[in-house]
């Protein structure tokens, strides 16, 4: 009689399911800096939080190690750190004790039901067998880490003591809700991950990358101002570029 051989798995595939659950404690840290009054701290997590939610997906290709337990565990990860974390921060920040606490819970509420409705469809895209029309150089709709850093700019103005968003809350609260409409429209909005880079550029692109992460460091509250203004005034060019590729940088 053969002995049943034991089933054995490689370790790596374990890394890329490691490296979520860290992304998923740096929320969970983000949120106690928040209720302990570290705002900075609890901003920089959630960064920290965005970085490693691209690597995940790039050390599951990279490792061969690409599972349907792993890509469950990296949308639950997403909507804490992208569909909550950053809620308490703007509602605790923004909202709390002001004429405006009802509305801007209700805003809040509309992030995170997005979020949620966004990771939920993109789910059902991953295991869907039928033909869609979605275009391969382009998300549909803003991904959730975008939602978050844009969910983010009323907390990014407050850091930099800008008070627009706080003296204009009606607007705030217009603003958050739109922001949450963009995560689940069908717009198209543009995938860094499949911009081409010809090798003659590769140098200058390598330079101003290096440098964005410098103005990030040092200036990291402008910087993300900067960058979500340049991402909000992408999603028109998006839309016009959707029904041709991407062209090679």
């Amino acid at each position: 009689m053969k002995r049943r051989r034991r089933s054995e798995t490689p370790f790596r595939r374990f890394i890329p399911n490691l490296v979520t659950i860290f992304g998923l404690c740096v929320g969970l840290l983000s949120v106690r800096a928040g209720l302990e009054g570290r705002y900075a701290a609890a901003l920089y997590l959630i960064i920290v939080a965005v970085f490693l939610d691209a690597a995940d997906g790039k050390v599951a290709r990279f490792l061969k190690a690409e599972s349907e337990f792993g890509a469950e565990l990296d949308t639950l990860s997403d909507f804490f750190n992208f569909g909550i974390a950053p809620t308490f921060l703007i509602y605790n920040v923004i909202f709390s004790g002001t004429d405006y606490a009802r509305s801007g819970w209700f805003c809040v509420l509309v992030l995170t039901v997005c979020c949620a409705l966004r990771l939920a469809r993109f789910n059902v895209a991953l295991t869907d067998s039928e033909p869609t029309e979605k275009k391969p150089d382009y998300f549909v709709g803003v991904p959730a880490p975008a939602l978050a850093c844009l969910a983010l700019m009323p907390m990014l103005f407050w850091m930099e003591d800008w008070s627009f968003f706080q003296r204009h809350q009606n607007v705030t609260v217009l603003y958050l809700i739109g922001v949450g409409l963009l995560a689940v429209s069908t717009l198209p909005t543009f995938s860094i991950k499949h911009l081409k880079i010809k090798r003659e550029h590769q140098f200058f692109v390598l330079l101003l990358s290096v440098g964005l992460i410098m103005c990030l460091v040092v200036f990291p509250w402008r910087t993300m101002i900067i960058g979500n203004f340049l991402y909000l005034a992408s999603i028109p060019v998006s839309v016009w570029m959707a029904g041709r590729p991407l062209p090679a940088l």
